[in-house]
């Protein structure tokens, strides 16, 4: 079951790496973060290592090395992941698109795992099949959102011969050990003060495990096997890796022995990435492996003090919320709190994300339309909304560089389009020499690019929304045909007896012949708009498509087979 090494994140970590980082001293247990030397970004962020905003200096110019924990599939993503995910990929694009920082991301994907084993034996399959069938499924909703994917995904159950290496090394290092049960657990007493870097760290949290364990903080790193779950071999016997030491292997694997920045929801603060910085800093020998940790805040349902996640049964899936909503409105949704904050999702924290969404998009219809001269208005203040639109510029990047500060750029945005609104007041007659389009091009230009950093595109959601309402207008043209030929057909039926003056043959009931005028009027009514409706016998039908075959003119018709129109 062990794999060969995977050459893409190989390439990866050879691409980044330009010498050796050198490593801090062992010595000491002081637990005290470091200021690191490098590129200055410009941004300030808050850091949970060391629980205040510090400047974001990057070991390499421009390169941001970032790792971020990705899903356990066992299971359909819900918004809550969505939100994570969501506001990383928001903070990723404003440090690309607005600070020119390249962000090489790293992801891994757990697919091995007691909740996935538990539901390949509720489904009676493999957990493999389990784990590619919900992983799949997450990589399209991530693309659902415009979430950007990281450069390379990379799975635990494609990595266990390095997990195993890994934890050879903790273990050389002084810091594990096994048990004569064949677990290994990582020893928490070996690095002294060092373990509680993040809020609630400290205190007797522990989790369970075999008699052997030292201390109950210490965690595993490799259990041992159970009857019929998957297993691989290793110098301690059968078994597989704990949950902690996959995140710090694969992003060891990938970025080496120093790490620029490490994001997650905030609930994997403790104990996740307080293990993996013990892990990581034991096997690298190093007193800083992550320079910055970034935390999202928790998604909660209106009135609910709980997050919304698959263990409470509280939570909404991605594919189910995208049928109602789309996904520009939930990065607006995102966009409108700070990424570190809880964040409470209702259907009037929605009707407020589409609310501005549909400011912006009409100040900006109203813009263009004012560009084109389709809009009169009285003389604008030109002067004045040239300063609004650089005191825009200036306050959402400084709001963008103050800890990724989106509700307040987004409010920069919006005032910015408040006053360019004022302006753009209908009259009934206007002057046409005294226009001024320019800054309203400028002011659109504007809206856009941020618009495109936070992964909005207005003119996509409202093609979308035309195709979506085209859609709708075809269904309900067709069952209007379709009522049109029953009650055509009921018109057309003959009576059983012969009709008076006719020749012998059953006549229409003259009470429907209404029903046929009303039928030919319809029709007649469509056809300016685009609805041709043409009833043919079924010959004539087929000769006319050869009429139209030999003459080479091709037309697009609705054909009902049936009597004469």
């Amino acid at each position: 079951m062990w794999r060969p090494p995977s050459r893409g994140a190989a390439l990866l970590r050879r691409a980044l790496r330009r010498g050796s980082v050198p490593s801090r001293s062992k010595g000491g247990s002081e637990r005290a973060w470091a200021t690191p030397s490098g590129f200055d970004t410009g941004v300030v962020t808050f850091n949970s290592l060391s629980k205040k905003k510090e400047p974001l200096i990057l070991a390499r110019e421009r390169v941001a090395t970032w790792y971020s924990c990705g899903p356990t599939v066992y299971d359909h993503a819900h918004l809550g992941h969505a939100c994570s995910y969501v506001r990383f990929d928001i903070l990723q694009r404003i440090l690309s698109r607005c600070f020119g920082v390249v962000v090489v991301h790293a992801m891994v994907i757990t697919d091995v795992d007691d909740k996935i084993i538990q539901r390949s034996w509720q489904e009676n399959v493999s957990p493999a099949v389990i784990s590619r069938m919900y992983e799949e499924e997450f990589k399209k909703d991530m693309l659902s959102l415009k979430v950007i994917p990281p450069v390379v995904y990379l799975r635990v159950t494609e990595n266990v011969h390095r997990i195993v290496a890994f934890i050879e090394g903790i273990i050389r290092n002084g810091n594990a050990y096994a048990t004569r049960e064949g677990d290994v657990y990582f020893d928490v007493q070996s690095i002294g003060d060092r373990y509680g870097w993040f809020t609630g760290a400290t205190g007797s949290h522990g989790e369970q495990g075999s008699s052997g364990k030292r201390d109950p903080r210490d965690f595993a790193l490799w259990k041992k096997a159970k009857p019929r779950e998957p297993y691989w071999e290793s110098p301690w016997g059968r078994g597989r890796p704990g949950w902690h030491i996959e995140c710090s292997t694969i992003a060891s694997h990938v970025f080496g022995n120093q790490l620029d920045i490490h994001s997650g929801g905030v609930d994997l603060a403790f104990p996740h990435h307080e293990n993996e910085v013990a892990q990581s800093e034991a096997y690298h020998q190093c007193r800083q492996w992550a320079n910055y940790f970034l935390h999202s805040g928790h998604l909660h349902l209106r009135g609910s003090a709980e997050k919304m996640s698959k263990s409470l049964k509280n939570y909404i899936t991605i594919k189910d919320f995208l049928q109602s909503h789309s996904a520009s409105e939930f990065r607006m949704f995102c966009l409108l709190t700070k990424y570190r904050s809880a964040i409470d999702y209702s259907d009037g924290s929605m009707s407020e994300a589409r609310a501005a969404l549909e400011t912006i998009r009409t100040f900006t219809e109203a813009a263009e339309a004012y560009m084109k001269g389709q809009l009169r208005c009285s003389p604008v203040q030109e002067g004045f909304l040239w300063e609004r639109l650089l005191e825009a510029k200036s306050g959402v990047l400084k709001a963008l560089a103050d800890d990724f500060d989106t509700p307040r750029a987004v409010g920069a945005l919006m005032n910015m389009i408040y006053h360019g609104n004022c302006q753009l007041q209908p009259v009934a007659v206007a002057d046409e020499a005294a226009r001024s389009p320019a800054v309203f091009g400028a002011m659109v230009t504007f809206i856009r690019e941020m618009l495109e950093v936070f992964g909005i595109d207005l003119l996509q959601d409202k093609e979308a929304d035309v195709f979506s309402r085209s859609g709708s207008l075809q269904a309900v043209v067709e069952q209007l045909t379709r009522f049109r030929s029953e009650v055509r057909e009921f018109a057309l039926t003959r009576q059983d007896g012969p009709s008076s003056g006719s020749s012998g043959k059953p006549g229409l009931y003259p009470d429907r012949a209404p029903l046929l005028k009303a039928c030919d009027a319809l029709r007649n009514e469509l056809a300016p708009l685009g609805v041709l409706i043409k009833v043919k016998p079924v010959f004539c039908f087929y000769f006319y498509c050869l009429l139209q075959r030999l003459a080479d003119q091709p037309t697009l018709v609705l054909f009902k087979s049936g009597g004469s129109s």
